[in-house]
């Protein structure tokens, strides 16, 4: 059985062919253009194949409600070009497969989950953060996402500032200093004029990234309780979570127990930004079995 993968970054689109094991068969990438010439690049790529089902996770808002008119569509992104772009529309237009639709983040959570199903931790929830280009999160709990009226945005919650940054007004267009207008990637060049990639792990600008992150891991914390938060994304990296895991512990204060952090507040298990693949597979399995 084969079954296909479409992970729709904001960048770049990754789709891949696996089989009922998650095992990648094929795959290929290339930048996200207008949505005519990319959507046409995924067809093109999985008419090549006799998939059985299609995973996508796709960068957002998008429409999750079947019974919305809208559902399947890129809504309000403020990605030129893609607002209101029928991507459920265009596949089912060339594939009669069952296909299952959810956010890119909710795909990495989901490629965690099973890959901690798989290597017998005991998880029942799980957050995933993704700080990149933007920030965004999906949350999963007994097996299931979180969010009925659609997808969570916890990318754009609001935090206490920090005080040596007071001065920064943040980049989100719609919010200004919500989480992803204080600590997505190019929250580095806004801030000192050159990209995250060439500012030492010294720098306190870091210090000042690990406090919000923290906060963020904080209020998933105390509002969703998962076992673990997971942070992916080309701004993370293990000696950058040292530092949030330490600010996580001294804002906590020890109000609620919570595991060891490292075990709690970790990268993915799934390298190479694979987590959305193999989600995505696991989820057209599950569409296929349903």
């Amino acid at each position: 059985m084969l079954v296909g993968s479409i992970e729709a970054g904001g960048t770049k689109f990754v789709c891949a062919v696996g089989d009922e094991d998650y095992r990648i068969k094929d795959s290929i990438h290339f930048p996200t253009t207008t949505p005519e010439e990319t959507l046409q690049k995924a067809i093109d790529y999985f008419k090549k194949f006799d998939i059985e089902a299609l995973g996508i996770a796709s960068f957002g808002p998008i429409e999750l409600r079947k019974n919305s008119p809208k559902y399947g569509y890129i809504t309000s992104t403020p990605k030129p070009g893609w607002k209101d772009t029928d991507f459920i529309g265009r596949m089912k237009e060339n594939f009669d497969v069952p296909m299952f639709w959810t956010t890119d983040v909710n795909g990495s959570a989901y490629g965690e989950y099973v890959m901690s199903t798989l290597s017998n931790e005991k998880i029942d929830s799980l957050v995933y953060y993704t700080i990149g280009t933007g920030v965004g999160a999906g949350a999963i709990s007994d097996g299931k996402f979180v969010g009925n009226m659609g997808h969570p945005e916890m990318g754009h919650t609001f935090l206490k500032r920090h005080p040596d940054d007071l001065d920064f007004k943040g980049i989100c267009p719609f919010h200004g200093d919500c989480l992803e207008g204080l600590v997505a990637g190019p929250t580095f060049d806004a801030r000192l004029g050159k990209p995250g990639k060439d500012v030492p792990l010294t720098d306190h600008v870091w210090d000042i990234m690990a406090y919000y992150v923290a906060q963020a891991a904080i209020q998933t914390t105390l509002i969703l309780r998962p076992d673990k938060i997971v942070f992916g994304g080309g701004v993370v990296s293990e000696p950058f979570l040292v530092k949030v895991r330490a600010q996580f512990k001294e804002l906590l204060n020890d109000y609620v127990e919570v595991p060891d952090l490292e075990k709690y507040i970790t990268m993915p298990v799934i390298k190479n930004n694979g987590s959305a693949t193999l989600g995505d597979f696991a989820l057209a399995v599950r569409e296929l079995q349903d």
